[in-house]
């Protein structure tokens, strides 16, 4: 009789015990499938060096100095153009509490990236570690650093078209216009990791 009465007591307890479990797991899904995902946009790029000629402030052959107008010459004829910039990531987190959503911090683990110049797909790019993203409505700025070879790619349309490409890209102007982001990002929140479905591209002009 005894036994029967602690058997009944641990079966209740179990049931106790799987019906907060399901509770909890059920809240947890519906919290991870509420959770709106991170949004992205190209917002800068910098320490853009050719052959180690800082191009900043620049925006015509004319600027070289006649040291710096040799390397490129050289480098050209030696078919070799290495490029080394750092691309500004701007990150939205739009869980801040507003709009039905819950306030989440997510933390951006993993953003594997193609550079794409003019469309044309060239070399890939990731974060050195994870950087979080909270939910309070202002972008964070998440650095993503690439090298490229400029000849290996553009070298078939000519010297100064492809110096050319280097100064709009890295000089003066800065034209963001013209590259995007080829990119798949890895989200880890506190209710789960958000693996994006598909490949999303970054450009400048708007959040996606």
């Amino acid at each position: 009789m005894r036994k029967g009465r602690c058997f009944l007591v641990l079966a209740v307890l179990a049931g106790l015990l799987f019906m907060q479990s399901c509770e909890t797991l059920d809240q947890l899904t519906r919290a991870l499938m509420s959770l709106r995902r991170l949004q992205f946009k190209l917002g800068g790029m910098r320490d853009f060096g050719l052959l180690g000629i800082n191009l900043s402030g620049k925006s015509a052959l004319a600027d070289f100095s006649a040291a710096e107008g040799l390397m490129l010459v050289q480098g050209f004829r030696s078919k070799r153009l290495p490029v080394e910039l750092t691309l500004d990531i701007l990150v939205q987190n739009p869980n801040d509490g507003t709009g039905g959503s819950t306030k989440t911090v997510s933390t951006l683990t993993s953003l594997e990236s193609r550079l794409l110049i003019d469309g044309k797909p060239t070399v890939f790019g990731n974060i050195d570690k994870p950087i979080e993203v909270p939910g309070t409505g202002q972008a964070a700025t998440v650095p993503v650093r690439m090298s490229i070879d400029l000849y290996e790619f553009f070298g078939q349309q000519g010297y100064e078209e492809i110096i050319g490409l280097a100064l709009d890209l890295g000089g003066r102007r800065g034209d963001m216009t013209r590259i995007s982001l080829d990119a798949q990002p890895r989200v880890s929140t506190p209710y789960g990791e958000i693996v994006y479905p598909g490949r999303i591209t970054i450009i400048s002009n708007e959040y996606r």
